[in-house]
């Protein structure tokens, strides 16, 4: 045994059986070098073997294998090898070296590495790290939610770019963009205009990766040009929300409605029929769409200039909401538009009003996760400390990703917090000639110590309400998972006879090796093998394991089985295996978990085009809740990178399989 030590991180989304392999070849690579290794699991249980202070003290190097967050920020400062969860189950012996080689040469990880190789890819929001396990209505809603953050990742530089080149060119004057003024400068002017197109690029491209992330490269093209003529029509940001699930959603139809056409048309269709068609289809929806969104904005405006002579409260209250509410959209332009028109009437405090009810929900969110850390994620308080810098400079934007994840609760909270600070500003008599810049055009603010303390105290209000929610939100969440994922070590070991082995029986965690064995005994038995069956391809394959399952009495609607096993290929392939492939579902059409191994009579081909000839499928309820099931499947899962272990599914008969896989559940 060597005096090197690696330690490493695995997940992938689902959290069933790549984890679990990537972390068997990675500890066998180590040892067969004799390195001395510990690999953290980020499984559908939870967090095993998790890697200590002292771990990481210790630690020659790190390696993370994983496609989501396993908070590789802890490694800072240590030599780091990060590579996707596939790389680690096929690559371990070459990361052992790389990470070695790191080592060797001093290299250490910097802050914000484990997130990206490089500055050049790194996102903000980290929205590769978003899961969209589950099902139903929650897996709904989170590959929404998981769409509308790639938009507004895509989105905010282009909005951090235009409004701080905007707000910059006001330090040279207020009208140094005039040409008619007195305070004109060429450079000034050059830099609002730069910035003007950088932040009417803002829609489409929001509704561009909006697109993107539900129908690739087709969705990107029709959502741009939607969310251009959402633009042009002066919908706002909820405009390019609405184009970006319109073209998503739109040419994913599309593109169910041509798949009767030949293979050999898929690069004309991708080409040619898709952009075409796509572009044609939902432009001229979003041409009757746009003008009544629009509508919105310019009747707000209206009735918001008969308020500007209200009482203070009242007024402030009105901006504060109207300004919070959707933060770049069709109630917030209106607000800001009619402030600007009012200028023209010499009215400034309502200009100053407006802006800092824009300024203060980028900095509650800056606030919340400054003092409130323990309720964010890592991406999320980083997004956090940016909007410092985009509160600062009047972009409301950077509050965005926060609402979206609970819009219900935080844009209240947003809302009280503008109105606190609008209100204050009226009270106080501040008035602002600028109708852009945040803090860069202090110098022309009236009463300016007062309008800055007006945007404070309502941001920190904001701030401490949000951070005290969300802490309390990422406790409930931790004390769910630890209630749904631990084991009960306190119940007593129950005696192997007495233990029922039967589907209906639960396995309490915790009951020792009898139960564990009555366990392996429900989830996998010699009936569920199959060999030499007729497949046609990888879908005839699944659609023989769910077909299997139904009649086990494991599922009473296999076509769900087969979608639920479809939608995880759809994030990667589960041919890792040299000839296995490890098809898994958790959803509510199981009935009962268990493992089933269908070998077809020929290899088929399989997502990326490996050649499959067994299938080792994994099957959990929705409302699994215990862990003694994922351990047992995490073994098989282990096992799989054994040579021995595929050799046999690969090629032996039922009752070699099933006494091998038996052998390794119960080990």
């Amino acid at each position: 045994m060597t005096d090197q030590y690696i330690i490493a991180a695995t997940g992938c989304p689902t959290g069933v059986a790549h984890t679990f392999m990537a972390e068997e070849a990675i500890i066998q690579a180590a040892k067969a070098r004799g390195i001395e290794v510990k690999v953290e699991t980020h499984g559908q249980a939870g967090v095993e073997h998790a890697l200590t202070a002292d771990d990481i003290r210790r630690a020659t190097a790190v390696i993370v294998a994983a496609d989501k967050d396993v908070q590789a920020e802890r490694f800072v400062g240590k030599p780091l090898v990060n590579v996707s969860v596939a790389a680690g189950i096929h690559k371990a012996d070459q990361l052992i070296d790389q990470a070695l080689a790191k080592a060797s040469a001093g290299e250490r990880a910097a802050a914000g590495e484990g997130e990206s190789e490089s500055a050049l890819d790194a996102d903000l929001l980290d929205v590769k790290s978003i899961e969209t396990t589950g099902t139903g209505w929650r897996r709904v809603g989170r590959d929404i939610y998981k769409s509308l953050m790639n938009g507004v990742s895509h989105m905010l530089p282009f909005v951090v770019a235009g409004g701080v080149l905007i707000a910059v060119s006001f330090l040279w004057g207020i009208y140094s963009a005039d040409p008619e003024s007195d305070q004109f400068n060429q450079f000034a002017a050059n830099l609002k205009e730069i910035g003007g197109i950088a932040m009417g690029l803002m829609v489409p491209v929001l509704s561009a990766f909006i697109s993107d992330a539900i129908a690739k490269r087709p969705g990107l093209v029709v959502g741009f040009i939607t969310g251009l003529i959402a633009s042009t029509y002066g919908t706002g940001f909820l405009g390019g929300i609405v184009t970006g699930f319109l073209s998503g959603y739109g040419m994913l139809l599309l593109d169910a409605a041509l798949k009767w056409t030949p293979k050999s048309l898929n690069g004309l269709k991708a080409i040619f029929l898709f952009p075409v068609i796509g572009t044609a289809v939902f432009g001229l929806i979003t041409l009757v769409i746009a003008t009544p969104m629009a509508s919105i904005s310019t009747n707000l405006e209206s009735w918001l200039s008969s308020f500007q002579d209200a009482n203070p409260l009242l007024l402030g209250l009105i901006l504060g909401i109207m300004s919070a509410f959707d933060m770049g959209g069709p109630v917030n332009k209106a607000a800001y538009v009619t402030g600007v028109a009012l200028l023209g009437d010499g009215n400034i405090t309502f200009m100053a009003a407006v802006s800092a009810a824009c300024i203060a929900p980028p900095l509650v969110t800056a606030i919340a996760a400054t003092f409130f850390p323990k309720g964010f994620q890592p991406a999320e308080r980083r997004a956090g400390y940016v909007n410092y810098i985009l509160g600062a400079t009047h972009i409301t934007e950077g509050a965005i990703p926060f609402a979206a994840r609970s819009p219900l609760v935080v844009i209240p909270i947003l809302m009280l917090s503008s109105s606190i600070a609008a209100i204050l500003s009226l009270l106080w008599g501040a008035g602002s000639p600028a109708p852009h810049g945040g803090f860069l055009v202090l110098p022309v603010v009236t009463n300016p110590l007062l309008w800055v303390a007006a945007i404070l105290i309502g941001s920190v209000v904001g701030g401490v309400i949000f951070g005290l929610y969300r802490t309390a939100s990422a406790r409930r969440a931790a004390a769910h998972a630890a209630s749904e994922h631990a084991d009960v070590d306190e119940a007593p070991a129950a005696p192997a006879a007495e233990t029922p082995i039967t589907p209906a029986s639960a396995a309490a965690p915790g009951a020792g090796t009898a139960t564990a064995t009555a366990t392996a005994t429900r989830i996998f038995a010699p009936e569920h093998v199959r060999v030499d069956v007729d497949a046609s391809g990888r879908d005839g394959l699944l659609q023989q394991v769910a077909a299997t399952a139904q009649h086990l009495g494991m599922t009473t609607d296999p076509d769900a089985v087969v979608a639920g096993m479809l939608e995880r290929e759809a994030q990667s392939t589960t041919a890792l295996a040299q000839g296995v492939s490890i098809p898994h579902v958790k959803s509510p059409a199981v009935t009962e978990a268990a493992i089933l191994i269908v070998r077809g009579a020929q290899p088929v081909t399989w997502t990326d085009g490996e050649l499959v000839s067994t299938a080792l499928a994994i099957l959990v309820p929705a409302a699994e809740a215990g862990s003694t099931h994922l351990e047992l499947l995490a073994k098989v899962a282990r096992g799989l990178m054994d040579d021995e272990f595929r050799e046999t599914l690969i090629s032996g008969n039922v009752d070699a399989i099933y006494q091998r896989v038996d052998a390794q559940l119960n080990s």
